[in-house]
């Protein structure tokens, strides 16, 4: 299966969450181009999370555009708690959203579980899970179209040490082979030693760094 190489152009994007409510973001206008690492940084509450989820596709801008989103993996800030599925049965179902099934995707699933040194947690029930099991799950799920842009909104908490190393670097393989990642961590040297296009959200806009 080929790497879907497009651009994603958001276009004077802007979201607020109700008429009369503030902006959470206003006139955001960038490119994210195949084979790019991008990095958004700024302060707790400025819009991080929304920013990412309007470039997953999980949710819709208020005003402005955006085009051109390949096949996307997106690892949300938080986990669902409490949910009704093994991992692996969690796992199957996002698979098949991708449009993933039979031995391809259990093979997918499997190979992201192993990658992250999850293989053994593919049967636990999510909801007597701990946090660091459900994010290994949380990682695997965004990784199994294996291709495209993959979103990563603080990823890497919650991940022991082995795990948090393999996510650096399946990022690395993924902008290598000509995908594209974008991401938020706590953590100001997270990925330092890759080439990355650096933004910061400032009141409610985005600047470049």
């Amino acid at each position: 299966m080929t790497t879907e190489v497009l651009t994603v152009r958001l276009d004077q994007v802007g979201k607020r969450y109700a008429i009369g409510q503030p902006w959470v973001l206003r006139d955001v206008s960038l490119e994210i181009r195949p084979g790019t690492l991008v990095r958004f940084d700024g302060r707790n509450g400025s819009g991080k999370s929304t920013l990412l989820r309007l470039i997953a596709g999980i949710t819709t801008p208020t005003k402005g555009t955006v085009r051109g989103r390949p096949v996307t993996g997106y690892v949300p800030e938080r986990f669902p708690p409490a949910l009704p599925f093994t991992g692996r049965d969690y796992l199957t179902h996002l698979g098949r959203l991708h449009g993933l099934a039979g031995r391809e995707l259990a093979a997918r699933i499997e190979a992201s579980l192993d990658r992250l040194g999850g293989s053994d947690i593919a049967d636990v029930p999510l909801r007597h899970a701990s946090k660091g099991t459900c994010q290994k799950v949380a990682v695997a799920q965004a990784l199994l179209p294996g291709r495209g842009l993959l979103v990563l909104d603080e990823a890497w908490t919650g991940l022991d040490e082995p795990a948090r190393a393999a996510l650096d670097e399946l990022a690395a393989e993924r902008v290598a082979d000509g995908g594209s990642v974008v991401f938020v961590d706590h953590d100001k040297n997270r990925l330092a030693g890759l080439t990355a296009q650096q933004w910061r959200i400032k009141g409610s806009r985005v600047e470049g760094r």
